[in-house]
């Protein structure tokens, strides 16, 4: 596909929206579609010398409510998703990691979302403070491996990137 046209509709801090058209130069086959763009997310999956998994909970606007999730956070122009990993892991919980290891990279919702979310492993951890954004109230709690399973059988835990690096790394 190649894009014959693309407009900006709309932008703010964390995304921004084009009108774009693409077209098959062999079979002239067309598609319009509105697409929300993003640099893309770092998500951290920290696990201790214990096996256990940290979860943050906060309120999701758009999910109209509290998650318990995977840290994550988006990657700012000039970052790499591994530096992003290592900003937000900080800000977001406290927490350093000696060690990190991709487990996967994966687009949320193709359709029309051009966000690319890469899920890190974090291990060798080490304490500290966290300093979250003003827009941020966030809880961090531990959880066996056990507990995330069952959280995600029992609708518990309704976050896709959670998901998908959870059972990545029981995988892996």
């Amino acid at each position: 596909m190649k894009i014959i046209s693309s407009q900006e509709a709309y932008r703010c801090r964390l995304f921004w929206v084009t009108e774009d058209d693409a077209v098959d130069p062999e079979t002239k086959f067309e598609i319009k579609r509105s697409v929300v763009r993003h640099n893309g997310s770092a998500v951290m999956m920290a696990v201790d010398e214990k096996k256990r998994i940290l979860l943050v909970r906060q309120y999701r606007l758009p999910a109209g409510k509290y998650l318990w999730e995977l840290p994550a956070g988006k990657v700012d122009a000039g970052e790499t998703p591994l530096q992003a990993a290592k900003r937000e892991l900080i800000e977001e919980t406290g927490y350093r990691a000696r060690k990190w290891e991709k487990l996967t990279a994966f687009f949320p919702s193709p359709g029309f979302v051009a966000e690319r979310m890469t899920i890190f492993l974090a291990t060798g951890l080490t304490a500290g403070t966290a300093t979250p954004m003003d827009d941020e109230r966030i809880e961090t709690r531990w959880y066996t491996s056990k507990d995330v399973a069952e959280m995600i059988r029992t609708g518990k835990i309704e976050d896709a990137k959670t998901m998908i690096g959870f059972y990545r790394w029981k995988t892996r």
